[in-house]
């Protein structure tokens, strides 16, 4: 049997090829949008497993400091570590800004403060590659290689500088953002401190309020001050629990003596994957959608053209007794074979340009798998309409 595919495809090759790298550089988009999906999860996972907590005890009526504002005085911790089947707790706080560095450069980032030189706590950076941990209580900096820095650099993050000690890898935020590690207190200040200016405006204001300013109350002006000028907020406290305990068991008790939200891993896990990531998800998925109708589109067009400019040779076909059946594997087969071709196409793009992007894009075999039979069937269904022609037509016309 004359495979009419294999022969068209010969005639028309170069078209043909095209097409196929048109659909494949689709297909790599596409396989390129459910890698970044996959790699916000797994952010979001990577952010979960490098915290080393089992617990977050966090403001009550919040959803914890990767979700919303939460705000706990540091001495919490203490309360916290007392508690049946704690066993150990550590203070942090997160914010993200614009960190700079030398030269002007500057990089997105989420700041973390942490106890310095207590290693094991919850919330501290995990291996690193470079460098040490913080050992000092002010001006030290541990940074995600992502963000470009290398140790010895000095970085600025509000109003100080700092320099990094050690650098980290994987240590990102749920937004894929890299981590810049400081002192807990400098990180205190820096996020919940105001500028100077401000705090001489505030003086001033609570200086001319009478309350705070009485003549037969020495001193209660400047522990006023004292208190607008200092910092003792933090955004979470991590527990580690006991060996033999589980963590509902623990968390419950602080819930209900202390008054503060606690949420366990997988609590914050829902948060983070079925909450934040939500929105990201659905939009994800209608790019998905579009793009599977283009390609579908651009196949049954292409398909169909090749079909039409071999009416004749159909016809003949038909005149000689060729079975439909055939004629549809024919037409079938040479639309598969193009989905073959822009699936491998779409495979290797998506590989070599995945790195280059600015957040974590995750390739995964079992979605290059899912791809690869949806390409194969939305190239099965794009023949359909070429089909429908090559059917319709009349024997006759290989004489006419």
């Amino acid at each position: 049997m004359i495979s009419l595919a294999a022969r068209d495809i010969r005639h028309s090759w170069g078209k043909y090829v095209l097409t196929g790298l048109g659909l494949g550089l689709l297909i790599g988009v596409t396989l390129t949008m459910a890698g970044v999906f996959r790699g916000m999860v797994d952010d979001a996972q990577a952010l979960l497993n490098n915290s080393g907590a089992d617990l977050w005890v966090v403001q009550k009526d919040t959803q914890g400091p990767y979700a919303e504002s939460s705000s706990l005085k540091d001495d919490v911790v203490r309360s916290v570590a007392g508690m049946p089947g704690v066993g150990q707790a550590a203070n942090i706080t997160y914010f993200t800004m614009q960190v700079q560095a030398q030269g002007g450069k500057e990089t997105r980032a989420m700041v973390v403060g942490i106890e310095p030189g207590v290693a094991g706590l919850p919330g501290q950076p995990g291996h690193l590659v470079a460098g040490r941990h913080l050992v000092r209580s002010h001006y030290e900096a541990v940074a995600d290689v992502k963000t470009g820095f290398a140790v010895g650099d000095k970085i600025r993050i509000r109003r100080h500088d700092y320099e990094v000690v050690g650098l980290a890898r994987r240590m990102v935020s749920s937004g894929g953002d890299p981590m810049v590690f400081i002192p807990l207190k400098d990180a205190q200040e820096a996020q919940f401190l105001k500028d100077n200016d401000a705090i001489v405006n505030e003086r001033t204001r609570t200086a001319a309020n009478p309350a705070f300013n009485r003549p037969g109350v020495p001193g209660l002006l400047d522990a006023v001050q004292g208190l607008q000028t200092s910092s003792r907020n933090v955004n979470a406290v991590l527990v580690r629990v006991a060996p033999g305990w589980q963590p509902e068991q623990v968390a419950e008790p602080i819930r209900r003596w202390k008054h503060l939200n606690v949420y366990t891993r997988a609590n914050m896990q829902e948060i983070l994957v079925d909450k934040l990531i939500a929105t990201s998800a659905r939009q994800i998925g209608m790019f998905l959608v579009i793009l599977a109708v283009v390609s579908a589109a651009i196949v049954a067009f292409i398909i169909y053209t090749m079909t039409l400019g071999k009416i004749r040779e159909i016809a003949v076909l038909k005149l000689i007794g060729t079975r439909n059946l055939t004629i549809m594997s024919m037409i079938m087969q040479q639309a598969m074979g193009l989905g073959v071709i822009g699936f491998v196409v779409g495979k290797v793009a998506a590989t070599l340009w995945a790195p280059v992007f600015p957040k974590y894009v995750l390739l995964l075999n079992q979605d290059a798998a899912t791809g690869f039979g949806l390409t194969m069937l939305i190239c099965a269904l794009a023949s359909t309409l070429a089909i429908r022609v090559a059917l319709r037509v009349d024997p006759g016309e290989a004489i006419s």
